[in-house]
């Protein structure tokens, strides 16, 4: 059994035993019962990409009580159905739209976990405190300087 197999196969033992008709699903969910019949096939042929078939896992997962949060990441990894990425999809529409062809705007983005990680930056926030810090700490000093001038004690520098 391939692992899409066994992934369809847990989510209609689920189904059935929760004792959840296909049918109440359909009208949970507002998907065609044909399509989850479907899904349950291992059929995906007349399904949607993308949003939509993460959406539609996610509610039938809701509806025979599946954590939808594994059950969509799991749907990912096995089926090109559910790929997050749209660079794929924008690309070809790039190509169909723009006679120049396809420019990608934020290579940055495009990142792969092979990658090397970008260098670390300290968030401004974090500057903005040490900063705030730092003139606190000469305050203090400052402070501290003219009190014991005040009391005729000596400076120390």
């Amino acid at each position: 059994m391939t692992p899409q197999e066994a992934f369809v196969t847990r989510l209609r033992r689920q189904r059935q035993r929760n004792r959840i008709s296909l049918e109440e699903i359909a009208a949970e969910t507002r998907v065609r019962k044909e399509l989850l019949e479907a899904l349950e096939a291992n059929d995906l042929s007349a399904w949607p990409r993308g949003l939509y078939a993460r959406a539609w896992v996610r509610t039938y997962a809701c509806a025979v009580g599946l954590d939808p949060i594994d059950t969509v990441d799991e749907f990912c990894r096995l089926f090109p159905h559910g790929d997050r990425r749209g660079g794929a999809t924008m690309q070809d529409i790039a190509s169909i739209v723009a006679a120049g062809g396809f420019k990608e705007d934020f290579p940055e983005l495009r990142r792969r976990a092979t990658d090397p990680p970008a260098p670390t930056r300290t968030p401004s926030w974090q500057a903005a405190v040490a900063g705030a810090a730092k003139q606190a700490g000469d305050l203090m000093s400052g402070l501290a300087r003219q009190v014991k001038a005040r009391a005729g004690m000596k400076p120390t520098t």
